[in-house]
């Protein structure tokens, strides 16, 4: 029988009853053998998510504050043992409850904190599917330098072999040092194609709060056309630019397998949802374009230096500079006597950006280095576009026609996308100016 992976995201987490949904979802197909859960989401409008109610824990600990710990314990405690009285059953909940007051109290750590909404919750849906359970400890590693280890594939396949089915929690493993290790915000994704790699499944299922992928944020564009299929590179392009409905880096365990992922909606399960595939059978008469995604707040570096294009190092000894802070940078556009990076805000705060700088005159002796901050990068992204003459003249018809003044171009090698920087304060007017020109 083929075997089906299906991750639950935190809107399919959020309460008791919507548990009870999943666990429903999971029940009708019998190839639905391994399950991966994020921990509860909100559950409303102004709600907090169980995640973040841990982190806050964290940080009392840390600042020795006793009574905003016990406080903020207080509040996952109501929100899990609600969750069991919803589903109707004890489920073991408040002695789970009271080793993870216990644990963090001692120290046991930030992520150790953090990963107990996957934790708990994956718990609760092992009890209610009358499944093993099987921590991700056992098999998620990370290396020194906190990024997934590549070992972790094989141990999956031998500890995952030894269950036909098993719920396991998301979004964190064991560290180099022992000790529980977390991914990025949304790296329970992550887990879940790390499982479907690891038990090479058929298809991975992620099930989350929409019916797939749209061509650009419906908060942005009403009822955005939704997408049937993407391509695994178009996925990660999409995703990695702030299309949120799936982390962009839980490709890479499945795409190298080939595994499928189809994105689906926990509270409409009868919907198609989108598949994310090798290579897409997708006609480019059916679109150039399959997908526009945007990120704000970004600030670009620009250097000019007359005859930079002949001195031996020039880039190296400004990525230097970046590399002492620990910064990345997103994009770097360059020209013979010119070049820039695009680094987001998060890395330059608390004078930062102003030691980049200084540091950069310092190492390269720039003629001229200047910023333009608060920058918002929209990426256009579909296969068809390297087939079709004049994209981009459309795209920048476009932008032009909408008043949108274009500040940073950055297109691709593959021709798979092509990036534009704006003004924060344009992003929602550019995404809607290439929508419209592309679907409308």
């Amino acid at each position: 029988m083929a075997i089906k992976v299906c991750k639950f995201g935190g809107t399919s987490m959020a309460d008791g009853n919507v548990m009870l949904r999943a666990a429903k979802i999971v029940e009708s197909d019998s190839s639905r053998r391994y399950v991966v859960v994020s921990a509860p989401g909100k559950r409303f409008g102004g709600d907090v998510k169980v995640t973040d109610l841990l982190y806050q824990l964290s940080d009392a600990f840390e600042n020795g504050d006793n009574a905003l710990f016990d406080k903020t314990f207080e509040k996952i405690s109501v929100r899990f043992l609600n969750i069991q009285t919803e589903i109707g059953k004890d489920l073991g909940m408040q002695a789970a409850l009271d080793e993870v007051y216990a644990q963090a109290k001692n120290g046991a750590g930030r992520d150790y904190c953090a990963s107990r909404g996957e934790y708990l919750a994956a718990k609760i849906m092992a009890a209610v599917l009358n499944i093993p359970f099987v921590d991700a400890t056992e098999f998620v590693r990370f290396t020194p330098e906190g990024t997934l280890d590549n070992q972790t594939f094989d141990i999956a396949a031998k500890v995952l072999s030894r269950y036909s089915r098993a719920v396991i929690p998301g979004f964190y493993g064991l560290g180099f040092d022992g000790k529980v290790k977390t991914f990025s915000r949304g790296g329970g994704d992550i887990s879940g194609a790390i499982v479907a790699r690891g038990v090479m499944a058929a298809l991975y299922e992620n099930w989350t709060d929409v019916s797939g992928f749209y061509a650009c944020d419906p908060r942005i564009v009403h009822s955005p056309k939704s997408m049937p299929e993407l391509s695994y590179q178009e996925l990660r392009e999409l995703s990695y630019m702030g299309a949120n409905v799936l982390h962009s880096e839980a490709i890479f365990p499945v795409r190298s397998a080939g595994i499928p992922i189809r994105i689906c909606n926990t509270f409409s399960p009868e919907d198609a949802g989108t598949y994310i595939v090798k290579t897409s059978t997708r006609d480019v008469r059916d679109g150039v374009v399959t997908g526009i995604a945007g990120k704000k707040d970004f600030t670009v570096i620009s250097l000019e230096k007359s005859m930079m294009n002949s001195e031996v190092g020039f880039v190296q000894k400004v990525l230097a500079v970046i590399g002492k802070h620990g910064i990345s940078f997103e994009h770097l556009p360059s020209g013979i006597d010119t070049m820039s990076l695009v680094i987001d805000n998060e890395h330059l705060k608390n004078g930062v950006l102003e030691t980049v700088i200084e540091e950069m005159k310092q190492a390269v002796s720039p003629d001229k280095i200047y910023t333009h901050e608060n920058i918002a990068l929209i990426a256009t992204v579909g296969h068809g576009m390297a087939k079709n003459v004049g994209t981009s003249a459309r795209l920048f018809k476009a932008l032009s026609e909408a008043g949108v003044n274009v500040i940073m171009i950055d297109q691709g090698s593959s021709e798979l996308n092509i990036i534009v920087g704006v003004d924060n304060e344009d992003c929602n007017a550019c995404i809607s100016a290439i929508y419209n020109e592309f679907f409308n």
